[in-house]
């Protein structure tokens, strides 16, 4: 926040959210601001019916009193939609606005059918889960899409994604929107992209780990992908391309998506696991196919994917050396115990103990949720920053 004349009705809804100031009393103290003020910011705020009123707060003073109202965002005064599109299986979700799953669809949705059709698709997918919700289209204030490519956060089109063919460059914001203009007959609503693995990162710190300050979640399905938070935000580098550790070269002759041979999601992947039992007669086209086999026992299942963790670990041995994180998590369809077992032989072997010694590693809470979570965080993340909740406070006319 800025001096006090700019502290905005977006800066106290700030404040509430992340729990720092939830009385107005507090408010005061935080901002420097005089009762008035406060108290005409926050009405604001009412009427939009962003804010409420909670229970009654404790005492302060040891002369007793009456206790200080709290303040609470209303996370029911809107819904957001939410999708995570793998390569041949997609997840879609109506959420509330503090995260809550209140309807979700999962199903074949097949991401080399190319955008036009898969995200027309996902547009009947929103209008369905929303009558299944018991919400209107109008409520809808935002929708978030997991992608399995890198992605440019300005513009939200794809940027060559190797698993992803007839989608580089593509305009997804407009096509979903429209998509979902088309099957709901509401007015459109802003949407925002992002890589999958970012927005399963984003969905398990900010959930489960809140406190920890550099969070890495490595997403090993059909590829390899990784998303790291670090203080609480995504790091993307400069072009979304941050966390594509399945381009690392690891030595291997074996051809990847991507054009290139010796890349880690070429040896290592859900994907390329797959491949190896096709080659030895086992009925396996992908990695939703590995974790089958493997929630079963199969011991040649087992066994390949054990050594698709150890050729992940030793890489990223060099990533936790480089981050230093607190939390290393596992995700996707070979996240079990053969596979973690795998990685954590050779991180532990080839990292120095100093960055290992505070370190957790441990597997995906959210599971195939993690990807919706982490959308429908973005999205409100995004309408809620304090310099866009002015620009929506004076567009209410509020």
């Amino acid at each position: 926040m800025t001096g006090r004349g700019q502290i905005s009705a977006g800066d106290l809804l700030e404040l509430v959210r992340s729990g720092r100031a939830t009385t107005r009393g507090a408010l005061q103290q935080v901002t420097g601001l005089s009762r008035a003020t406060v108290g005409q910011r926050l009405d604001r705020l009412f009427r939009a019916g962003w804010l409420r009123e909670g229970a009654g707060g404790p005492v302060d003073s040891p002369l007793g009193g009456r206790p200080s109202i709290t303040l609470e965002f209303d996370g029911a005064h809107a819904v957001v939609l939410a999708a995570d599109l793998d390569t041949r299986h997609a997840r879609a979700a109506v959420l509330t606005l503090t995260g809550e799953i209140l309807a979700e669809h999962g199903g074949t949705l097949v991401v080399e059918d190319g955008p036009e059709k898969v995200l027309g698709e996902l547009g009947r997918w929103f209008a369905e889960l929303l009558v299944k919700a018991g919400h209107e289209a109008d409520e809808v204030c935002g929708i978030g899409l997991a992608v399995p490519g890198p992605v440019d956060r300005e513009t939200g089109r794809v940027v060559q994604p190797p698993i992803m063919p007839g989608w580089d460059g593509y305009d997804i914001r407009g096509r979903l929107a429209r998509s979902f203009t088309e099957h709901t007959g509401a007015p459109r609503v802003p949407v925002l992209v992002d890589n999958d693995a970012n927005l399963m990162a984003y969905g398990e710190q900010r959930t489960g780990y809140p406190d920890c300050s550099a969070f890495v979640l490595v997403k090993v399905s059909t590829g390899i992908g990784a998303g790291v938070v670090v203080d609480g935000s995504l790091f993307r580098g400069i072009d979304g391309g941050a966390g594509d550790i399945g381009h690392i070269r690891v030595g291997a002759d074996a051809l990847c998506r991507c054009g290139s041979y010796g890349c880690l999601a070429a040896v290592a992947s859900g994907g390329a696991v797959a491949r190896r039992l096709a080659e030895a007669g086992v009925r396996a086209a992908s990695g939703s196919d590995v974790r089958e086999l493997l929630a079963a026992g199969h011991p040649e299942a087992v066994g390949l994917a054990r050594d698709a963790g150890r050729q992940v670990g030793d890489v990223l041995a060099t990533v936790v050396t480089l981050l230093n994180p607190g939390v290393l998590m596992i995700a996707g369809d070979l996240a079990g115990t053969p596979f973690l077992t795998g990685v954590r032989e050779l991180l532990y072997q080839r990292a120095l103990p100093r960055s290992t010694a505070h370190l957790e590693v441990v597997t995906s809470r959210l599971g195939e949720r993690a990807g919706l979570v982490g959308g429908g965080a973005l999205v409100v993340e995004h309408l809620y920053a304090p310099e866009r909740v002015e620009e929506r406070l004076l567009a209410l006319g509020v």
